[in-house]
């Protein structure tokens, strides 16, 4: 039997695989190791969110399947924080939807717009999905550097002209895994000017949009007006883990 797949075999080493590989193997040989490498929260998930999840699992009307794109009040409330947080206004039955977990929204984000052959912008380093997905789903992969900078939008310019096919989307991750690099307003709108004239569409992950240091809350790409452009967020909180949820926050609206 052929084990050799061919999506597979197109994969990079999967980063989190090999740190755990390394720690077993540091661990056997006696080193006492200090574990940051899935960035597991180390602070238990509030009682509040642990008592709403007990209330919620114990009604029989949860143990059935879910509308597709989320339930509407969930769709209501991702609203409401992006209108809240950002200043954004979204329609929450064209523009938002619910995933399980920002991971799984780009994933089958990927899917649904790479064709054989695609080219995709995507920083590096970067999180793992933002490749495999889109090498799972045949597209071909071009690196950027990662710093929100002006060497970024050089080589993003140089990228577009020297790519065949030209790529399709670009994705971004501010604030950045792993770097923990942010990015501005002023930097967005450099990017969603240039990616409008090469009509390129815009993935922003923003994952960690709830963890910052400095006082001052990064923003959201969809802050910056983009008529007929399609930009999209991926905005998740830190906890709990082992129930992961996401969402997919667009303008215009959600294709299909």
């Amino acid at each position: 039997m052929n084990t050799e797949f061919h999506r597979i075999r197109r994969l990079p080493p999967y980063v989190f695989a090999e740190v755990n590989a390394m720690k077993a193997a540091a661990r056997a040989a006696g080193a006492d190791i200090i574990d940051f490498g899935m960035g597991n929260p180390d602070l238990p998930t509030p009682p509040h969110i642990v008592e709403k999840l007990v209330e919620t699992v114990q009604d029989p009307r949860t143990h059935r399947y879910s509308n597709s794109r989320g339930i509407p009040g969930l769709r209501k409330a991702l609203a409401g924080y992006y209108q809240k947080r950002f200043g954004v206004t979204l329609d929450p039955e064209t523009e938002a939807i619910v995933t399980i977990g920002s991971k799984e929204g780009l994933a089958n984000l990927a899917q649904a717009i790479t064709g054989p052959g695609d080219m995709i912008l995507v920083p590096n380093p970067s999180y793992p999905i933002h490749q495999f997905g889109f090498i799972i789903a045949d597209g071909t992969v071009r690196y950027l550097p990662v710093e929100p900078d002006d060497e970024f939008l050089d080589a993003l310019e140089r990228a577009v002209l020297h790519s065949q096919p030209k790529p399709v989307a670009l994705v971004l991750c501010y604030p950045s895994n792993p770097t923990a690099l942010t990015a501005d307003l002023e930097f967005y709108a450099k990017v969603v000017d240039f990616c409008r004239a090469q009509d390129i569409i815009i993935l922003s992950d923003l994952a960690y949009s709830e963890i910052y240091f400095d006082g001052v809350p990064p923003p959201s790409i969809l802050q910056i007006p983009a008529p007929r452009m399609w930009l999209s967020n991926s905005p998740r909180s830190a906890r709990p883990i082992p129930c992961p949820a996401g969402a997919l926050a667009s303008r215009p609206a959600i294709p299909g």
